[in-house]
Formats: C-alpha cells, sequence, structure tokens
C-alpha cells in the first residue's frame, strides 16, 4: 500500500503541538478497529514527560512521518542507562510505533530511529519498548479479535512482516494468558500441594497504614524474582513508588496479597481492574466528563474484567516445592474477591513464552494463551 505519490519525511518532536500530534495519532489510525481502546492523552503526556519515573536513566527522542501535511507514522528511540550496565553498553530500544501500511513510512521512521541510536553508540536494538520494558512490551503478533487489557498494547497486523522487512527478527515472544473466574480450578494433585505447604505461609492484602514499607517488600521481591530473566531492568525506588500511587488509586485492596514464609515477604500477586473497559469509551479524553464516567464506573459499577501485572516469587523459593504453591496461593486468594465483585475473568500477562513452569501452573488451573506479542532485535 502507498499513502500517495508525496515524499515521506519523518522529522523530530521538538514541541508540544508534535507531542499531542503523536499522541493523538493512533486514534486516527485505529478509528475503524472495534477492538481499539485509546489511551488517556493525560497519561501519554506523563509518560513522555519528565514526570516519568524512568527518566533518571532513560534518553529517548520521538519522530513524526509526514506525507505532505498528514501524520502518517510515528516511532521513538531510547536509551536505558540501567539497561546497558545489565546487558551491555551497545544496547538501544525503539516503541510507540504506528504507521500506516506503506513500506516507505517504515524505511523513513527506523531510519531516523536507528540513525539516533547508531550516534549513541548502540549497535543491538529491541523492541518495542514503551518505554522500557517495565511498561508497555512487544508488537501484538496474534490475538486483534479482542481488546488489550489495562496497560497492553494493540496493534495492526501488518507490522510483523513490516519489520522483518527492516530487518529485525524474534527476539522473544510474550504471551497474555486468559482465565475465566468460574473455570479457575485446582486438580488434585495441586490442591495436596497447597494443602501441603499451607501451612508455613500466610498470604496477607498490603497494609494500607505501612504503605511504603509494603511497597518495599513488593519491589524488593520483583527485583529478585526477575533478575534473570531475559532484558530484567530493575525497577528503581521511584518508579516503583510511583506505580505503587497509581496502584493505590485502582487496585482495591482485596486484589493485592503478599505471602511470608516464617514472617519473610517472599512473594506477591496484583489484580487490577481492566480500566480499558472503561476508559473505552473516552476516546483518551477526560475532560470534560470523562473522570466522572471513570471514577462510576470503577467505584460504583465496577468492571467484569481483570488484569494481573504484577507477580513475583524471590528466586531462592523458585526452585523448591514450595515456589510453584506460593503462586497457587496467591492465585487462589483472589477467588473470593473476584467471585464478590462479579469478575467474570482475568488476564495474567506478559508471560516469557520461555517460562515453562509458570506456563505450566497457569494451564493447568485453566488458563489459555490467547494474545501473543513479539520483541524484536536488529544488529546494525
Amino acid at each position: 500500500m502507498k499513502t500517495n505519490q508525496l515524499p515521506i519525511i519523518t522529522r523530530p518532536v521538538t514541541n508540544n503541538l508534535d507531542l499531542k500530534t503523536f499522541i493523538s495519532f493512533p486514534g486516527t489510525l485505529y478509528r475503524n478497529d472495534p477492538c481499539w481502546v485509546e489511551p488517556l492523552h493525560s497519561e501519554r503526556l506523563e509518560l513522555l514527560s519528565s514526570k516519568n519515573p524512568a527518566a533518571s536513566h532513560l534518553t529517548w527522542q520521538a519522530w513524526l512521518a509526514w506525507s505532505g501535511t498528514e501524520v502518517v507514522g510515528r516511532i521513538t528511540a531510547q536509551i536505558d542507562t540501567l539497561h546497558r550496565q545489565l546487558h551491555g553498553s551497545d544496547s538501544g530500544h525503539f516503541g510507540m510505533l504506528e504507521a500506516v501500511d506503506d513500506p516507505a513510512v517504515f524505511d523513513s521512521l527506523f531510519a531516523a530511529a536507528e540513525a539516533w541510536l547508531r550516534q549513541r553508540g548502540a549497535t543491538r536494538i529491541t523492541g518495542p519498548f514503551n518505554l522500557t520494558i517495565n511498561q508497555e512490551s512487544g508488537l501484538l503478533v496474534e490475538g486483534f479479535d479482542t481488546p488489550p487489557s489495562a496497560m497492553m498494547g494493540h496493534g495492526q497486523p501488518f507490522y510483523d512482516h513490516r519489520l522483518k522487512a527492516q530487518g529485525y527478527g524474534q527476539a522473544k515472544d510474550l504471551l497474555a494468558y486468559w482465565m475465566r473466574t468460574d473455570q479457575l480450578h485446582f486438580p488434585p494433585v495441586l490442591s495436596a500441594l497447597m494443602a501441603r505447604e499451607q501451612k508455613r505461609v500466610v498470604i496477607r492484602p498490603l497494609d494500607p497504614r505501612r504503605f511504603r514499607r509494603d511497597m518495599g517488600f513488593l519491589r524488593e521481591i520483583f527485583n529478585d524474582a526477575w533478575r534473570h530473566n531475559w532484558g530484567f531492568v530493575p525497577f528503581t525506588e521511584s518508579e516503583f513508588f510511583k506505580l505503587g500511587t497509581h496502584l493505590r488509586l485502582l487496585v482495591p485492596k482485596d486484589l493485592l496479597y503478599i505471602a511470608e514464609v516464617e514472617g519473610d515477604p517472599c512473594a506477591f500477586i496484583v489484580a487490577m481492574p481492566n480500566i480499558n473497559e472503561a476508559i473505552a469509551p473516552l476516546k483518551g479524553r477526560l475532560l470534560p466528563f470523562g473522570w466522572l464516567r471513570l471514577l462510576w464506573r470503577l467505584r460504583v459499577k465496577g468492571t467484569r474484567t481483570a488484569r494481573v501485572p504484577l507477580m513475583g516469587v524471590k528466586q531462592s523459593y523458585q526452585f523448591s516445592r514450595l515456589g510453584p504453591t506460593l503462586a497457587l496461593l496467591l492465585i487462589e486468594a483472589l477467588k473470593p474477591p473476584f467471585i464478590k465483585r462479579g469478575i467474570e475473568a482475568l488476564e495474567m500477562s506478559w508471560i516469557l513464552e520461555s517460562n515453562a513452569v509458570m506456563r505450566k501452573i497457569l494451564e493447568r488451573i485453566g488458563a489459555l494463551p490467547y494474545k501473543r506479542y513479539r520483541i524484536y532485535e536488529k544488529h546494525i
């Protein structure tokens, strides 16, 4: 597909008008897609500002591709100093890719992003990340027929082909699992395992009176649990505390649990109402009445679905019999509040395709993979 006969010009985002255009462009691109859920523009503005706590270790640039006076694509490139400390000083990333189906647009966008990264010493590019691996990650390659859950991406089916044409190959695939609450079950062998270990484990909700302390426990567990995973970048204290303030607003106290073994906080799970159900009608805008609709939906009507965006078990427990038991007990703790709140189903995401242990646990209790996101890589 060709946009028209006009040349494609890709220019950096340099001012507030450019940034607003960058943020609003996907709403035009997906206007006929019934599964598209437009992110809140205010949230995107904060992500792409100094208010983003990841800004302390992130340098990035955004571009818009133009065909005459029409925007036809966008992309970011970023250097993450924490990623470079752990994975090599030649790493770089791209993200927030959206474009019409025209090879010339992809050529222009990636030429700009790769040149910027090359100037900063990058020879290995991975992505997409919006803007880090701890935010939205991966490009949707399977599961276009259902809307994305909160803080997960959507996409165009032709993107995979266009990235391959740019020389990008598969680095890792991430899976999203879907599970109906009424189909959540624990086979006898798992139930016996849970019963045998349950006396050692205390499952408790986050203590709002000791919020900062408990958020510190969650960050410690997450950074320990995920530290050997592909592409891992630790949450900084400021990043996790900012995440915690969002969770405090969005996550009811009976949807976040910490597991302790002999007083040691060693695992946790967070489930959040799927706010995409609430923001879908807002078309990205909270004003003038969006806030009221959003709060009413979340606090009065509630949502039919939820997402588990964060879960972790400390490394010292992962390779023992207690490791999977902790995960099972935490998932089990969510079922009563889900039923009470009328939450019919949940997404657990994302899970590395190579994480065989977690995938086996989920599939044995009734979850099925229903979306696949791909992270690409290229050597330049």
